[in-house]
């Protein structure tokens, strides 16, 4: 009996060393491209490909760091980026917690058929109508302009279903007795739902802030001036017509990762609670 309660231990600590050393090695092929990329970042253009690679610069070029501030305005560059993935992450908060709220506590004839054809629009690529919306947008006059990308961007189907999920693990009950109490709807949403929902929101604010600071497609598209371009478009601006300024490249990349690591490390506390909490119920 003693030899089988060792043996299930030693299969047990064997799986368990089996299955974090699998973790290990792929949190290290996860991290390899980006200390690749701060490793570039302090080489001359000559030396980011050298073979044998060296992970420590013998001197490093810190100029690297100074220079992508004159070579482009990447302060520009930032403060765009920074404007559209803020109001873009508050407009998308409001949109899909509202409407999260509507869809979970609300009744109203069609509501789940109205859920299933919103939802269902996730389904569709952007790629496929990417070329009516910009029809679209340029017959209104707002090409060339940030509002273009905050108006396509502020609504959300997969923040509507996020929400409504983490909504739905909320006991009716509470929204009963507020409404016996003489709150409306929206009072209920504001101070009830809203406060209750920190997990949810944390986690959509990641997504949305995340995609829309790395978004390179859109603002291709709609912003053909310099002063209205985004990180993502400007870091393009060192590859010149015969080569590629690498070493550039990857400091103002470095730079560009910054404030979406700021943004996850100050919400991730919330972020696993987030994405459990959001499948509890239905």
């Amino acid at each position: 009996m003693n030899d089988m309660v060792g043996s299930n231990k030693t299969i047990r600590m064997g799986t368990m060393v089996l299955v974090y050393a699998l973790l290990a090695a792929t949190v290290f092929c996860m991290l390899v491209p980006y200390l690749w990329m701060l490793s570039s970042s302090l080489k001359l253009n000559k030396d980011v490909f050298s073979f044998p690679m060296q992970w420590i610069p013998a001197n490093p070029r810190w100029e690297n760091f100074v220079d992508i501030w004159t070579k482009i305005p990447l302060g520009r560059f930032i403060y765009n980026t920074a404007k559209l993935s803020v109001i873009v992450t508050i407009l998308q908060l409001l949109t899909s917690s509202f409407a999260a709220y509507a869809f979970s506590k609300l009744h109203f004839k069609g509501k789940n058929v109205l859920f299933l054809g919103y939802i269902a629009t996730i389904a569709i690529p952007w790629q496929a109508y990417m070329v009516p919306q910009f029809i679209m947008m340029r017959s209104l006059g707002l090409n060339n302009t940030h509002l273009a990308i905050i108006l396509l961007q502020a609504f959300s189907a997969f923040g509507v279903f996020l929400m409504r999920q983490f909504y739905q693990g909320v006991p009716d009950e509470l929204c009963e007795a507020a409404r016996i109490d003489g709150l409306s709807e929206y009072g209920i949403w504001a101070r009830i739902m809203l406060p209750l929902s920190k997990p949810a929101l944390s986690t959509l604010t990641i997504f949305t802030f995340v995609s829309t600071w790395n978004d390179f497609l859109g603002p291709m598209i709609y912003l053909t001036k310099t002063d209205l371009k985004t990180i993502q478009i400007g870091l393009r601006m060192f590859i010149s017509q015969y080569s590629a300024e690498y070493g550039l490249i990857m400091a103002a990349s470095v730079v560009s990762i910054i404030p979406v690591v700021i943004v996850f490390l100050a919400l991730q506390k919330y972020f696993v609670q987030g994405v459990a909490a959001s499948g509890i119920k239905g």
